[in-house]
Parts: structure tokens; C-alpha cells; sequence
């Protein structure tokens, strides 16, 4: 019997959770009515009380504090039912204390189970919310404060979708592939080394899921790569880290090409891409940058090439990063080219910014993680082949 989570603040959104929870019935699956409220007592009786989840919550008075204990313990406890299949799905409804509550819950929990969030904020700015998860976050159009024409239409409809979400997932695992999965960082400027490199991978049994290293693409390949999914990791472009260190548009954050590493998954990395750093609209460039050199992608895109010193800095940072690791793991240099834009010839071409970064690698790898370095661009076909060759034999 598929079991669908209906988590929130009973206190002061029971009836309207209480509504969907007899709409999932109607659907044909079971639903879970958890209470994560900070208030009063819930206004319907719930499956899993909010002592369950916080057994002292502060006093009632100060609600902040008390969201802040629900959002901090609501994802590890939401996690383990996941993990002893206790629910297929979860939904939520609610403002802005119970789509933090719920959403950080949401964010605990795999990629591909299905969420689903009906929130007062789903037009707006929702990254804080969804992260790197694949959370659907739909518009409740009115208020989650009663039952009324539209709130009745919107969460049956909501109801009906998280149903065939767990139905649709349910079917998916037990049809799953037999084949391992490798994740790959891609950028416009990568396209054909990892296209390459993904066929000779994809030929040998595996299935490549590649992320474009755009920020966001990075959060959720190492997003991923912690879920325990992958069984291999082929990081040609680690260009997001140029755009956290020098202050680019484009960052994953300070914790991008660690998930590797914690969880111990074989991995090629490579200094794909890190001659250049993302910003918007050739204006919105800082004044203090104005000497650097600059690409223009496209209307909307500049690149700025890094520079001699800001290469070093990234190269150390590579190299700390791989240091951590503690699976097989191998460093890859293109010596020719990190882009299509940095080969000779090229607006990016900079060897001196290149042999800043290349030694710093040199200079800050550990010596028991093998330095592979190759006469040629990152788009050649024999670095592509080496790179999948590579990964290959450390999964091995």
C-alpha cells in the first residue's frame, strides 16, 4: 500500500491537511498525517504527534524559536521513515513558517521521491526553499487558511498529483536499471570531451548523468553524488569553484567537489574551465574588474578571464579538495587547453595563467593521488578517451 506523508502545522492548518488527507484516500493510497506545528494543540488528530518529532518544544510564546527546533529535527526524523519505507511520498501546505518547516524536511530526503509543497510562496524566489531537491512547489493561489472553492479545487488536484507521483516512482523502482550510474559536469565549453567520454561509458554498462556547471548544476550533482546513487564521478568541469573564489554568478558553493570524497565514490577531476569566471550583462561587471579580459558568450552572459594569481589559488584549492578524498581518484590536465576559449589563438589564451594554475596543483596534491598531464586540449578526442579510461579502471 502506497503511504504518502501529509506533514504540517495542525495547529493552525489541520482541517485544510486533514482534507487532503481524505482526497489521497479517495486516490487510493494511505495517508500519514504528521504534526509539525508550534502552536496550540492541533485541530485533528494526527498519526505522528510534534512530541514525536521535537519531545521538548520551547515555550509556545516565542513561535521563532520554535519553528527553528521543528525545521532543525523534522528533516532527520521525515529521513528515517524514508529509509525504513514507511511513506512513498510527501506533501505540505503552508505559509511561510510551515514551508520552512516542511521544505527543510523535503531537502532531507532522495532525489526522485517525490515532494510536493503548496505554499503561499511559490511565485516568488524559491531557491532557499528547494535547494538542490527536486521539491514542486505549487502556487496556493489563496491563503491556506480554510476551505473554500479554490483551496478545495487546488488541493484535490494536489493531492491527485502526489498520489500519481508515488504511484509513478513506485512502478520506476521496481522497473529500475541494473545499470551503475557515473555523474559528469558539463559546460558549453566541455560539450565535446564529456559527450565523448560519456559514449565510451555509457558502451561499457554505465549510465552517464551529466549536470551543467552552471551553480545550480553543481549543488545537485553533489546532491546526488551524496544520495549513495553514483558509483562514479567524472568532474571534467570545475569552473563553479572560479566563480566562488573570484565572485562569479555561477557558484555551487564552498562545498562543491567534496561529496566525492565523503562519500567515498571513485572520481576523475579535472581543471575544466576554470579560466573563466560567469557574469550577467557586459554592465553588470564590478568596476574592479575592469582591467581583466572579457568574453562575451552572449547577450546575457560575459566571461572574465582569471588571472595569474587568482589560477594559483584555485589550483591549491583543487588540489586540497582531491587530498580529502578517500576512494580512487585521479587528476586529469589538459596542458593545451582547460576551454575551447583558452587553446592558442583563442581570446583566453594564457600560458602563463595556465602554468600558475597547472603548478599549483602539482605543488599541493598529495603525492599518493596520481597527476595524469596531457599534450592536448580538453576537447581532444584522447583526452575525452583518457578521462573515460581512466574512470573505468578505478571503478573497477
Amino acid at each position: 500500500m502506497i503511504k504518502i506523508a501529509v506533514l504540517g502545522t495542525l495547529d493552525s492548518k489541520g482541517h485544510e491537511h486533514a482534507f487532503v488527507a481524505e482526497c489521497l484516500r479517495q486516490e487510493g493510497v494511505e495517508p500519514m498525517l504528521i504534526d509539525v506545528g508550534t502552536g496550540g494543540p492541533p485541530q485533528v488528530t494526527p498519526a505522528i504527534t510534534r512530541d514525536a518529532i521535537v519531545p521538548e518544544l520551547t515555550q509556545p510564546q516565542d513561535r521563532g524559536a520554535c519553528v527553528s527546533q521543528m525545521v532543525a529535527q523534522a528533516p532527520a526524523f521525515v529521513a528515517k521513515l524514508v529509509d525504513e519505507k514507511a511513506i512513498h511520498g510527501i506533501i505540505s501546505l503552508g505559509g511561510g513558517g510551515g514551508t520552512s518547516i516542511a521544505t527543510a524536511a523535503m531537502r532531507a530526503l532522495p532525489i526522485g521521491f517525490p515532494k510536493l509543497m503548496v505554499s503561499t510562496l511559490a511565485s516568488g524566489h524559491t531557491a532557499h526553499y528547494v535547494g538542490s531537491k527536486d521539491i514542486v512547489m505549487m502556487p496556493s493561489i489563496v491563503d491556506v487558511a480554510g476551505l473554500n472553492r479554490v483551496s478545495k479545487t487546488l488541493f484535490t488536484q494536489a493531492a491527485g498529483a502526489i498520489a500519481g507521483m508515488a504511484r509513478a516512482h513506485a512502478r520506476q523502482a521496481d522497473e529500475a536499471s541494473a545499470k551503475p550510474i557515473i555523474a559528469a559536469s558539463m559546460f558549453g565549453n566541455t560539450t565535446e570531451c564529456v559527450n565523448l567520454a560519456k559514449d565510451e561509458l555509457e558502451a561499457a554498462g554505465y549510465e552517464v548523468l551529466v549536470f551543467h556547471a552552471t551553480g545550480t548544476g553543481g549543488k545537485t550533482m553533489e546532491s546526488l553524488i551524496e544520495s549513495g546513487m553514483v558509483a562514479g564521478v567524472l568532474d571534467i568541469t570545475t569552473t563553479e569553484w572560479a566563480d566562488e573564489y573570484v565572485g562569479g554568478t555561477l557558484t555551487a558553493g564552498p562545498t562543491r567537489l567534496e561529496a566525492a570524497g565523503k562519500a567515498g565514490i571513485p572520481a576523475i577531476v579535472v581543471p575544466g574551465c576554470l579560466d573563466m569566471v560567469n557574469f550577467g550583462e557586459r554592465d553588470s561587471v564590478p568596476s574592479t574588474f575592469a582591467y581583466r579580459t572579457f568574453y562575451i558568450h552572449n547577450p546575457q552572459v560575459t566571461l572574465m578571464r582569471t588571472s595569474v594569481d587568482d589560477c594559483a589559488q584555485l589550483g591549491k584549492i583543487l588540489a586540497e579538495k582531491v587530498n580529502a578524498y578517500t576512494a580512487p581518484v585521479k587528476v586529469l590536465i589538459p596542458s593545451k587547453a582547460i576551454s575551447i576559449i583558452s587553446a592558442e589563438g583563442q581570446p583566453f589564451h594564457d600560458p602563463e595563467a595556465d602554468a600558475a594554475l597547472f603548478e599549483a596543483i602539482r605543488k599541493h596534491l598529495n603525492p599518493a593521488v596520481d597527476l595524469i598531464e596531457l599534450d592536448c586540449a580538453i576537447n581532444d578526442p584522447t583526452f575525452a578517451h583518457t578521462c573515460a579510461a581512466t574512470l573505468l579502471d578505478l571503478m573497477k
